[in-house]
């Protein structure tokens, strides 16, 4: 609305009879201010002015200015705040985020669209078709645009995240914004617990492995240790005919011969059991299936893939949960008319695809040899392979050849043809489950034209910390410009740079605040020498 300018028809003072007025609206509007915080927007002896304006299109706007900065705006008798006042209540509206390079384009004038949106893992916020919502950035809750939500949370989780989001009516940086101050956002951190402990003492990283199928019986109880960063396996089958990623998070292969929709049947399978395993609790029951959806289901998608039930063989999410109702993993029941929800949920169900420990998978190979008499009766060190077996550990050439192995050739056979992924465990929260080795963070020098250095560190989101919150500390602290920039050749993942040498601040604020272990990090030695000119 405010991306052009806008002509200005009248500014004058407020009469005392409207400053009550307006008060009164904004209790009513926002009823989450209490007294105290209404008497600060809207003060009672300090100068406030009116301002009566046409946007760009000939919309007629009345706008409120306390201490020159606008502060309240009405348009068709609906209120609104701007983001100056949202920067002094972040918690004023329920907020979605988005990434940074979104902003330009809100900036000039676009609506939010539903692809641009980030899913926080606790999911996105209810609203209802019509809301006022505020939009924040990656990494910052200081809200940098306001809009009018198209479409209520449920609807959005519908559409698989598709479509126009948000109406969007003010931005930071817009017309209504340069008529302020033109100050900059706060740095306001997430909703989020402080970063993680990796320290050694507290943590460990060690070898993990996951079987399954007819070896397998899981339940869904059990919990890692906060603050464990542990080094896992992702599943595999002990037959190739039988893998299932469901379960593991695992990123499609281009070279998959499954087709998109049985591909998109197994991830919204991984996504449910997923959910039921690390997010769902028994308080939680009853549970709308709406929020089954868009607040843990969602949230579980591994990185680079979007869950979208359109393009599964069930179509809808009625139909998904009907199938895992007879599969007897949960029930479902219309408490309402036209609302279902999970009443209860078989938590010791068999599962497929649960990540296990290195001991587990030990445990679960000897007792599948055993309970299927595979313990050669002669010599209790061998173990006959049946058919099973043979698939899982077995090259081409030795199917015919090989009848037997010792235990210690079998177990080691079988966690060296599992798949590596890495499960990172932050404080108070979920474990995360990734495939592939966890990457170090990566500090790295580079020169720019004007033969300057800069430093360049990645991957610091894989280790739980905000690479515009690091950016703001080294920026303080070092005393440097620095900047937040997509890493190039990755999708999503941020990389920060700071002016000059900066590698010995970037060193202690890893190592000893954020106490992640060393050999997790690379590029330390690259750090100026003592006495070295930066």
């Amino acid at each position: 609305m405010f991306a052009k300018a806008f002509r200005v028809k009248s500014n004058t003072a407020i009469k005392g009879s409207d400053r009550r007025k307006l008060r009164a609206d904004v209790t009513a509007v926002f009823p989450t201010l209490g007294t105290d915080q209404v008497s600060e927007l809207v003060p009672g002896k300090e100068e406030l002015n009116i301002v009566k304006l046409y946007a760009h299109r000939g919309d007629a706007v009345t706008v409120y200015v306390s201490g020159g900065n606008p502060i309240l705006f009405e348009l068709e008798k609906n209120l609104y705040p701007t983001v100056y006042t949202l920067w002094s209540y972040p918690d004023l509206l329920p907020t979605f985020t988005t990434w940074p390079l979104v902003l330009e384009k809100l900036v000039g004038g676009a609506d939010l669209m539903l692809p641009g949106l980030v899913v926080p893992p606790a999911g996105l916020p209810q609203v209802q078709k019509g809301d006022l919502c505020a939009i924040a950035l990656v990494g910052n809750r200081a809200p940098v645009a306001i809009g009018v939500a198209a479409m209520s949370t449920a609807e959005m989780l519908t559409s698989g995240l598709k479509g126009r989001g948000f109406s969007v009516l003010h931005t930071y940086q817009d017309h209504l914004w340069r008529s302020g101050d033109k100050s900059s956002p706060p740095s306001i951190a997430p909703l989020a617990l402080d970063p993680p402990d990796l320290s050694e003492e507290k943590g460990s990283v060690h070898a993990d492995t996951t079987l399954q199928g007819d070896m397998r019986r899981l339940t869904l109880e059990g919990e890692e240790e906060e603050g464990e960063v542990q080094q896992r396996c992702g599943e595999k089958s002990l037959s190739e005919a039988t893998e299932d990623p469901s379960v593991g998070g695992l990123n499609p292969d281009p070279t998959d011969s499954k087709t998109l929709q049985e591909q998109m049947d197994e991830l919204l399978q991984r996504c449910f059991l997923h959910a039921l395993k690390y997010r769902v609790k028994k308080a939680d029951l009853p549970l709308l299936t709406s929020t089954l959806l868009g607040s843990h289901m969602f949230s579980c998608c591994p990185e680079g893939r979007q869950l979208d039930i359109k393009k599964s063989s069930y179509k809808k999410l009625s139909k998904f949960l009907q199938h895992m109702q007879q599969e007897q993993i949960i029930q479902v029941q219309e408490l309402s008319k036209g609302v279902e929800s999970i009443v209860a949920v078989d938590w010791k169900h068999p599962r497929k695809g649960s990540i296990l420990e290195g001991s587990e998978v030990r445990t679960i190979v000897i007792n599948y040899a055993k309970k299927n008499d595979l313990v050669d009766a002669d010599n209790k060190n061998l173990v006959k392979l049946d058919p099973i077996l043979c698939d899982c550990i077995l090259e081409k050439g030795e199917q015919h050849t090989v009848m037997k192995l010792p235990w210690d050739s079998l177990l080691n056979r079988c966690l060296e043809k599992l798949q590596p992924a890495y499960q990172v465990t932050f404080p108070g929260q979920e474990p995360i489950v990734k495939k592939g080795k966890i990457c170090p963070i990566d500090i790295t020098l580079a020169q720019r034209a004007s033969n300057k250095k800069v430093t360049v560190v990645r991957n610091l989101e894989a280790y739980g910390l905000d690479p515009c919150s690091v950016a703001t500390i080294l920026q303080q602290r070092c005393q440097a410009s620095t900047t937040v920039t997509p890493a190039p050749g990755t999708k999503d993942i941020l990389q920060v740079q700071i002016q000059g040498n900066q590698i010995h601040h970037l060193g202690r604020l890893l190592l000893e605040e954020y106490r992640l272990p060393r050999k997790h990090i690379q590029g330390l030695e690259k750090a100026p020498k003592p006495g070295k000119k930066k």
